[in-house]
């Protein structure tokens, strides 16, 4: 089988493709070839060096893909080779073919194609148990949702709008068009203003209800100063840690220093919670969450959720697609595909 490993820390180019075994699949296991694969930020810190959770590197990363079931483990019952799936992977899933624990698949609906399928698991299941199963949105709220033309970021404005709640939006100012487009209420140029400020100002000075921040440091003392009493705030990503393609120490421990840390006093005093979201810190619970997934591929099966995918790169060009990713330049979801 191919795969893209990542062959030491570095920039994009330490990425290749090689040839490995074949895996076959156990008692309880499924074998997919799969069909497209998602990029994640934590993809691109496992090639930096700066993602603790990583295989020992060199290694092969990717948490999701959807493809065909062409093997079937012993014990396995829903499923028969020739199904078309989607499945989390703890990491390997940058493979054309993976094997994994049928508790982590699911299958497509009809009308799924395999490239919006591959986008759904990591990017909507994050963001559901922010705003959903944890944020409890509500219709009327308000969210403040940072990298909103990100994928986390456009599969919680679809959550938002499925709850009936409005959606402020960072974002460079060339997307804010498009996103306006999408749904999202107000945009905000995190490139020359103040996303407090503004948050502040559209809301009358009251903030807002929830906050969805990965950008980390000193955002996250921003984005709490931003809620609205009962508000809250979700951390789930530093990706101020890292400023070029390769680690940055300086800045590394600058993020760190300008991480907040919060006593529960003031969060009693002022009626607000923080919570911190680790999809990869979840293996254990992913029983727990198969309900939620359910109802969220159920969701875009009936065209609820529609996953914005913006560009699809093959393998041999793996290292052009983290550029790309890493230079903010995509509006959705970024894949890849063995073919």
């Amino acid at each position: 089988m191919r795969q893209v490993w990542i062959s030491r820390k570095g920039g994009p180019e330490v990425l290749e493709v090689r040839e490995a075994p074949e895996p076959e699949a156990g008692a309880g296991e499924v074998r997919i070839r799969v069909k497209a694969t998602g990029i994640n930020f934590a993809d691109l810190m496992a090639r930096m060096g700066m993602y603790p959770d990583a295989p020992p590197i060199p290694c092969v990363v990717g948490y999701e893909v959807a493809g065909d079931v062409d093997q079937v483990g012993a014990g396995v019952e829903g499923f028969a080779e020739g199904d078309r799936v989607l499945s989390f992977t703890r990491f390997g899933g940058h493979s054309d073919t993976v094997v994994v624990p049928v508790s982590q698949v699911r299958p497509l609906p009809d009308k799924v194609g395999y490239e919006a399928a591959a986008a759904i698991p990591v990017n909507y299941i994050t963001a559901w148990l922010m705003l959903v199963r944890l944020g409890n949105v509500q219709p009327g709220e308000t969210a403040l949702v940072h990298a909103a033309a990100g994928g986390v970021g456009q599969a919680a404005l679809q959550i938002c709008q499925w709850r009936g709640a409005e959606v402020i939006g960072t974002a460079s100012p060339g997307k804010h068009a498009r996103l306006k487009e999408a749904g999202v209420a107000h945009c905000i140029d995190y490139t020359s203003q103040d996303f407090e400020a503004e948050t502040k100002r559209l809301t009358n000075g009251r903030g807002v209800d929830i906050c969805i921040d990965a950008v980390g440091g000193n955002s996250f003392r921003k984005s709490y100063r931003s809620l609205a009493p009962m508000g809250r705030l979700f951390c789930f990503g530093a990706s101020s840690f890292s400023t070029g393609m390769k680690m940055n120490p300086i800045a590394l421990v600058k993020g760190l220093l300008r991480t907040p840390f919060f006593h529960p006093l003031p969060l009693m005093d002022t009626n607000k919670g923080v919570y911190g979201t680790n999809l990869g810190h979840l293996w254990e619970e992913m029983g727990k969450l198969q309900p939620d997934m359910d109802q969220i591929v159920s969701l875009v099966g009936d065209g609820t959720f529609a996953p914005v995918v913006d560009k699809v790169f093959p393998f041999a060009r793996a290292g052009e697609a983290h550029d790309y990713m890493q230079s903010r330049k995509n509006f959705g979801k970024v894949l890849l595909t063995p073919e």
